[in-house]
């Protein structure tokens, strides 16, 4: 078996069962709200306010006709609720008018949409069975940890992740090294145990 694959592997294992912002929200409008609200966000805090939206607003169409203000008064709890608050707005918006109500399944579709960069996209694609590798800073600091990577910006690691793994690896980094960063939360247990991974 490839190291890299032994290491993932033990990621994996070592990480605990956390359901994660973008996991197991049945519909894929409620799956990208999820995860915009995520941004710099504890995904616990995600998901307990994504709830509350989504009781609120449990449809797309309700929400892309809600007001700015519910939305704010809602998701407050959420880091950079105002800013969040005209993105997801607007996002729903543009999904009604221009895609349906539907969310596209293509990357540089869901870039066009307010409150979706990169890591966003790429999050949102590899929840829904896409080979799609979403950098976040768990990701960046583990995989440079481990020596999978040297990038300097999310962009770079992500290709370097992508060209020192498998296609069919690539939906998997994300989930478990977030796991894994989120189940260690002290640096120093972190770089511990990811200095006895890197020599496996």
């Amino acid at each position: 078996m490839d190291r890299k694959i032994k290491q993932l592997n033990e990621l994996d294992r070592l990480g605990k069962s956390i359901r994660l912002a973008a996991e197991k929200w049945g519909t894929p409008w409620k799956t990208l709200i999820s995860i915009i609200l995520s941004a710099r966000t504890r995904d616990e805090t995600t998901i307990v306010v994504a709830k509350r939206l989504f009781k609120e607003f449990p449809s797309l169409i309700k929400l892309s006709n809600s007001k700015l203000v519910e939305i704010e008064r809602i998701i407050k709890p959420i880091n950079f609720y105002k800013n969040k608050s005209k993105n997801i707005l607007n996002c729903a918006k543009k999904l009604v008018n221009e895609y349906d109500s539907c969310v596209p399944m293509e990357f540089e579709a869901l870039l066009t949409l307010p409150g979706v960069g990169r890591k966003t996209a790429n999050v949102f694609l590899s929840e829904h069975g896409g080979a799609n590798i979403g950098v976040d800073t768990h990701v960046f600091y583990i995989s440079k940890q481990l020596g999978w990577c040297n990038g300097k910006t999310p962009d770079k690691v992500e290709g370097e992740l992508k060209v020192a793994f498998h296609k069919r690896y690539w939906r998997r980094l994300n989930p478990t090294m977030v796991r894994f960063g989120k189940t260690y939360t002290s640096r120093k247990e972190k770089d511990k145990l990811l200095e006895k991974i890197k020599n496996l």
